[in-house]
């Protein structure tokens, strides 16, 4: 990974520290587990992208105010109103970001967002405390995304078990070779869904070829998410032709005025 994106990473995950610090301060986590366990059950994450990729492409639409790289994406942001876009568009399940600092997202869009439609939610955020999976949890997300490049894989293995004891499905994401070997040794089994991130963390640049080169030294039954640089029916398209089916789309939604009709033109 570049120095740069390390810079940044590093910058989000000690602020990270913080927000859990100031988590422990605020509540138990005997009150947060109380909060999870009143919740609906899970709707269900891997099983929805399952059920999609069945016949044709699976997406996680994402709703995403913004970014570190990209500033503002969406200036007339109504949560509530994204899901049912996209629901209305043929998504099977959101993403969305609650970090606030760096991507202006909050617990409350997750909260408004999985009210406003019948499709399961991600907790998209940077998580390296069993305490923020619980949490997860307690504002009703139905899955959570675990960062390779921020965790080791005794961490990645022990906050996997965190989620799957919550009932929480995982999204693992990774960047690059590297990144998939930590991941291998962490010997998660087979419950997961890995994500494959097709941006460059050095150039900040995408190429599908990301995802593509590394199918083939995957363990048989893994169920592969490609993610980032999905702009174009063709993009869609040639994922399909290689066997992946699962899809994890922002930014070319969000900027479109009408979310639901750019997700049905993006995958037909």
């Amino acid at each position: 990974m570049s120095a740069q994106h390390h810079d940044i990473l590093d910058t989000i995950l000690a602020r990270k520290r913080e927000e859990i610090a100031a988590l422990r301060e605020r509540t138990t986590l005997a009150e947060l587990q109380r909060r999870a366990a009143a919740q609906d059950a899970p709707r269900g994450f891997a099983g929805a992208l399952q059920a999609k990729a069945r016949t044709g492409a699976a997406v996680i639409a994402e709703i995403k105010r913004a970014s570190p790289s990209k500033g503002l994406i969406r200036a007339d942001f109504d949560a509530a109103w994204l899901a049912q876009e996209y629901e209305a568009g043929g998504a099977a399940c959101l993403s969305v970001l609650t970090d606030r600092d760096f991507f202006q997202g909050g617990d409350e869009y997750l909260i408004a967002a999985r009210a406003a439609c019948s499709l399961p939610v991600i907790r998209k955020d940077f998580i390296i405390d069993e305490w923020q999976v619980v949490e997860a949890r307690a504002i009703g997300a139905d899955c959570i995304l675990l960062i390779a490049a921020a965790l080791s894989a005794s961490r990645l293995r022990e906050l996997h078990h965190c989620a799957l004891e919550q009932e929480l499905d995982v999204l693992v994401e990774i960047h690059d070779g590297a990144e998939l070997d930590l991941v291998l040794s962490a010997d998660l089994g087979s419950d997961y869904l890995l994500g494959i991130n097709n941006r460059n963390l050095r150039s900040f640049e995408t190429s599908l070829d990301t995802t593509l080169d590394l199918l083939a030294r995957l363990p048989a039954a893994t169920e592969v998410v490609t993610e980032s640089g999905i702009g174009a029916p063709a993009d869609v398209q040639r994922m399909l032709s290689a066997g992946v089916r699962r899809f994890l789309v922002g930014e070319s939604l969000m900027r479109q005025p009408r979310p639901s009709e750019a997700l049905r033109a993006l995958i037909g």
